[in-house]
């Protein structure tokens, strides 16, 4: 069994903040992916996350064998279904949509899941998955058919990270959305990040090293970045390691 959850609990208690690469299998070409895994290489990226909303059959596993030529940064899959489960991986974040009530997305698929999931090594990390309001309609929300959380309501975002908590889930992921016009609020971010005791994800619209640097501040333990990196590869060039900026870790290898 690999253990790429208590690593990152590890790198959580020496202070070290982490970021991942959020990877979409059907936006990438495979004759890019030594060149963009490259550029992941030298930047500050501790994971690099595999996933979409809607991914064809077998492209996530022939994806994953691809990116594990040029690198050793661990792989995470962020599934948006059941087809997209590959024992190539190191990891998967067992998401469950506890901010809607599509109970396909809350147990249903997790159910049909295991038998594929006992045939890998993965490690499967509990994930309680919160979609929040972000400007635009996102792929989850056409997919899932549940509407995101209102930026606004602060306290039922708050309610509904500490249920995932106390139901078992190791992680809490916010999630603005890909390609969302705004992230994840400082209020929403400190706040959940002050209710609970597990590490706090953050993902969905963070486009700078500006909004980055507030994730980590207002309390995110994981920053996502996927679309940012898809339209504009340059910005690896702001995120090099080693970072001038001390709270960022340096690449291990």
């Amino acid at each position: 069994m690999k253990h790429i959850y208590n690593d990152i609990l590890a790198s959580i208690s020496k202070g070290e903040k982490l970021l991942a690469v959020l990877i979409d299998p059907d936006k990438i070409k495979f004759e890019k992916v030594s060149s963009f895994i490259e550029k992941v290489n030298t930047s500050i990226a501790t994971h690099i996350f595999v996933g979409g909303s809607t991914v064809n059959e077998n492209i996530t596993d022939t994806l994953v064998e691809e990116i594990k030529r040029y690198t050793k940064t661990p792989i995470v899959l962020f599934p948006g279904g059941i087809t997209q489960i590959t024992g190539k991986a190191d990891a998967i974040l067992f998401l469950s949509l506890i901010s809607g009530r599509n109970p396909e997305y809350l147990i249903g698929k997790h159910i049909r899941s295991i038998s594929k999931l006992n045939e890998t090594n993965l490690d499967v990390i509990s994930t309680g998955y919160i979609l929040i309001e972000g400007g635009k309609e996102t792929a989850v929300e056409r997919v899932t058919e549940t509407a995101p959380l209102s930026r606004t309501n602060i306290q039922h975002i708050v309610d509904t990270a500490k249920a995932g908590e106390l139901l078992g889930m190791k992680l809490i992921y916010l999630e603005a959305g890909s390609g969302a016009k705004f992230p994840v609020s400082k209020e929403i971010m400190l706040n959940v990040k002050k209710a609970i005791n597990i590490p706090l994800i953050v993902g969905g619209g963070i486009r700078s090293k500006k909004q980055l640097e507030n994730a980590y501040n207002f309390g995110a333990d994981l920053v996502v970045i996927g679309t940012a990196f898809e339209e504009d590869e340059s910005f690896f060039d702001e995120l090099k390691a080693p970072s001038s900026v001390g709270h960022f870790p340096k690449k291990g290898k």
